[in-house]
């Protein structure tokens, strides 16, 4: 009994737990007498070693299997090869089942690869700045007349009061685009545009813009110093190296010298340009940018880590009022996350409200559908064809095995289907990439890393567990008995489950159709709704060189009106697609002082306002005919709503404390995008602030008008390339966003519907060979072959009808979701979604209606024959 207790307990539970019961008597008899003869000859410790050796030893497949008598351990290995050998042949066998399944899976898992690439981007842009756990951008949100704006743009000084007055604070950056247009470059005798930023010393310490020569403390320590790109040094010098020190000429004005070069901006990257210069050099000419009252640049900081956001917003919250002694109270300044900033970038009424997220989501959801829609296909094709394979699940079970092993085998089978699938769909990704990215406007490639690997074996694993789920569970659940006997067991649950898988594919694929109709007809709605001025055939560039004296620039229009081609020509300091230049220096009487709404300031020329055809509800344009329009101003209708003005033809408000005259109200017109309101602006006449030259050209004479422009251009202003823009393509530049989501919304509900279609086209087909004889029959009976056709096709109508009658409320709301992102939109008409359902019905017939009517023409004869 001593010996008994001495033999080690642990080792004698395990092996009692993995041998064999009916093994297990006599092998422990053999492991005890080993054990005591062993401590007689050699010793209690050696005797206990050798026990557990004996132990690890008889760890085999021949020992290890279940506690049940009779029942002996599977050879999972031959088992494994048996089931791929089925899988096999039933690939083989059921060919038409097999090919339905191939395009549908591997057509879904292409969309939702194509879909996860460009997800992937979009949740990697900003996102590769080695501090972009601690990078913030500075924001401002700004009450006017009781609801809050927020922007990006913050005044000039705040980066610096930050750095200096916040010890949260380890560096600040400031950042000022140089307008929307490119700017001259020159060395020697080369002129070239390129796109630029005015930045703080430290803007390359806080952003990962990697220097390929210069120190990131040091190359923006002169004011006179400048940073450019790699591209822009081959462009500039034909090399990157020992390009320090040397000289280029900007808009033929003044002379920087290059400090340092920093390697192309990542596609990744939300911000990108061509060349950097000094801020401060910037700010010691432009007052205006060191004043706390104006905002236009962007502010970064770099915070220390730990920094608890919350409470620093709430140090900095009056930050602006104190600066402004209480007379900027409006405004309060706030901090996010840098890396988020491009995907949360829409705030209403000072909340954070989503932005490109949704986009993000919107799509994630897309692909999660159109996989689903696969999946159900393999899953109704499946359990169509159980009947098949019945007495191969009861044989199965009679030779013992089980349930779980044969859940195993068919999940399998639909895991070997995702695996080929996912082949096939990375050729069809591989082939239709190159256009996926001319759509989005994107770089994408198939890079195998680790990320991309585990996403696609985790979307193999999704698919083939999805998709062979209900099968698995359905056609394992079968009794011996009754499969032996011939009968299927719950025919009407199988039935039912069909009918519903089907119903959910229609209804996702309703869904799929208005939202693309509702997106289709906003992007529509925005491109074709009068926007209150013309922007057709309208070409404009940026004044510089000799345009900027104003009798050259007189002389300058005056030739330009005369080019063939050109019917009009003014200028103007606006681009009229966003948001310019706004200012709340506007009084009138009665005006509220506490009150700080912005109006927008467009500064025209002479004739411009024409040249837009912008219409006036009262008054007058500037004309030189009246003499010094200078000192008088225009309206739009928002504004004079807003003031409250009655009569105000004559009437005299402040600009900036000077008295300016309304000479007229113009019609309200969009100069932002449909997201935004109409909101307050004037027009102001001062010539020499403008800032862009516009010309109205003859339509269908664009080209030629273009090239007379350019050589005029470089003939009268030489040395400075001709660079221009459309105005109208600057516009549809504002719905960049829309018209992806629209197209791409279309491709892929296209193809959705057609993953379903191939399923419907699958079950008509079975259902249609299940029913041959009752066909046969019928039609001795006296069945007509339209009375077939609609017998067999009653069944796919009722569901794609329950499919339509859930799909519509649904995308009702979903569509109306969407569209309350524009101020103006659409109306969601009723025929709209009835004619989406009208058209999923037909596309169903038409799917359908291809075995139906062969098996409606079918022979009784044939029909009725023994296999």
């Amino acid at each position: 009994m001593k010996n008994k207790k001495q033999i080690p307990a642990f080792f004698s539970r395990c092996f009692r737990w993995f041998c064999r019961k009916d093994l297990y008597e006599e092998l422990q008899g053999d492991l005890e007498e080993t054990f005591y003869n062993n401590v007689k000859t050699h010793g209690l410790s050696f005797a206990r070693k050798k026990y557990r050796y004996e132990v690890f030893k008889l760890i085999r497949p021949s020992v290890v299997g279940r506690n049940n008598p009779g029942i002996y351990t599977l050879n999972r290995y031959g088992m494994f090869r048996h089931n791929l050998l089925i899988t096999y042949r039933n690939f083989r066998r059921f060919k038409a089942s097999f090919f339905i399944n191939l395009i549908g899976l591997s057509t879904g898992i292409a969309c939702a690869l194509l879909i996860f690439l460009w997800v992937n981007d979009e949740l990697s842009i900003d996102r590769f700045h080695k501090n972009g756990s601690q990078l913030y951008q500075v924001m401002e949100h700004s009450e006017e007349a009781g609801y809050i704006t927020t922007s990006r743009s913050t005044a000039g000084p705040i980066g610096a009061a930050l750095a200096e007055e916040m010890p949260e604070v380890v560096a600040a950056a400031t950042a000022l685009r140089m307008g929307n247009s490119n700017y001259t470059l020159s060395v020697n005798d080369r002129d070239m545009k390129a796109s630029g930023l005015y930045v703080s010393a430290d803007y390359f310490k806080l952003f990962s813009y990697e220097l390929i020569q210069g120190q990131e403390d040091l190359v923006l320590s002169d004011k006179k110093s400048m940073v450019i790109s790699e591209d822009l040094a081959m462009a500039l010098f034909g090399t990157t190296k020992n390009v320090i020190g040397e000289v280029v000429e900007w808009e033929h004005e003044k002379q920087f010298s290059v400090s340092g070069v920093f390697r192309n901006i990542a596609a990744n990257s939300s911000v990108r340009f061509d060349f950097a210069l000094s801020f401060e050099g910037f700010s010691d000419e432009h007052e205006w940018v060191t004043n706390w009252y104006n905002s236009s640049p962007k502010t970064y900081v770099l915070l220390r880590e730990g920094t608890d956001i919350d409470q620093f917003n709430s140090k900095i919250v009056d930050l602006i009022r104190d600066k402004t002694e209480g007379k900027a109270s409006h405004r309060s300044p706030f901090i996010t996350s840098y890396a988020d900033a491009y995907l949360y970038n829409h705030y209403e009424n000072g909340q954070q409200a989503g932005g490109r997220i949704e986009y993000v989501w919107l799509f994630s959801v897309v692909a999660l559908f159109i996989l689903l829609i696969a999946c159900i296909n393999f899953m109704n094709l499946s359990t169509a064809r159980a009947s098949r394979r019945m007495r191969e699940i009861g044989v199965k079970k009679v030779m013992g095995a089980n349930r779980g092993t044969l859940v195993l085998q068919y999940l399998g089978e639909s895991t070997a289907m995702a695996l080929l699938s996912l082949v096939v769909a990375l050729v069809f990704v591989a082939v239709f990439l190159p256009q996926f990215n001319l759509i989005t406007e994107k770089q994408l490639s198939l890079d195998f890393n680790v990320i991309l690997i585990l996403s696609l074996l985790g979307m193999v694993l999704f698919t083939g567990l999805m998709a062979g789920s209900y099968p698995a569970l359905y056609l394992s659940g079968f009794s011996p008995n009754m499969v032996l006997k011939g009968k299927s067991g719950n025919f009407m649950g199988e039935l039912w489950a069909r009918k519903g898988l089907v119903i959910i594919q229609f209804t996702l694929s309703v869904i799929l159709i208005v939202s693309v109709w509702v997106v289709y007809k906003q992007v529509e709605f925005v491109q074709t709704k009068n926007l209150g001025y013309e922007k057709d055939n309208i070409i404009f560039f940026r004044k510089e060189g000799l345009l900027w004296e104003k009798e050259k620039f007189k002389t300058f229009l005056l030739e330009l009106k005369n080019i063939p081609g050109v019917i009009d020509a003014s200028a103007l300091a606006h681009n009229m697609t966003g948001h310019y230049f706004s200012t709340y220096a506007v009084n009138w009487a009665g005006k509220d002082p506490e009150d700080r709404t912005s109006f927008e300031n467009i500064t025209v020329d002479y004739g411009m306002m024409a040249l837009l055809g912008i219409e006036m509800k009262a008054g007058r344009g500037f004309s030189e005919a009246f003499g010094a329009d200078t000192t008088k101003i225009i309206f739009n209708e928002a504004a004079i709503e807003f003031m409250g003005l009655k009569d105000p033809i004559g009437k005299i408000v402040k600009l900036y404390g000077e008295e300016k005259e309304i000479i007229g109200i113009a019609k309200d017109f969009h100069f932002e995008s449909f997201h935004e309101q109409v909101k307050p602006l004037f027009f102001r006449l001062t010539p020499r602030f403008t800032t862009n030259v516009m010309a109205k050209i003859e339509a269908g004479k664009e080209q030629e008008t273009v090239n007379n422009l350019r050589q005029f251009y470089q003939t009268f202003n030489p040395g400075f390339p001709f660079d221009y823009k459309f105005l109208d393509s600057e516009y549809q530049a504002l719905y960049a966003a829309e018209k992806r989501v629209a197209i791409l919304s279309r491709y892929f509900a296209v193809l959705a519907v057609l993953i379903s279609c191939l399923g419907l086209f699958g079950l008509a087909a079975f259902t249609a060979e299940r029913r041959l004889k009752e066909i046969g029959i019928r039609k001795i009976l006296g069945s007509s072959e339209i009375g077939i056709f609609y017998l067999l096709s009653g069944d796919f109508t009722k569901m794609v009808l329950v499919a339509i009658l859930i799909a519509l409320p649904l995308s009702y709301y979903l569509t109306g979701q969407w569209l309350e992102n524009f101020a103006f939109h659409i109306d969601l008409e009723w025929w709209l979604f009835v004619s989406s359902g009208v058209l999923a019905l037909l596309i169903a017939w038409l799917t359908v209606g291809i075995h139906t009517f062969k098996a409606s023409r079918a022979n009784p004869v044939d029909c009725l024959k023994d296999e």
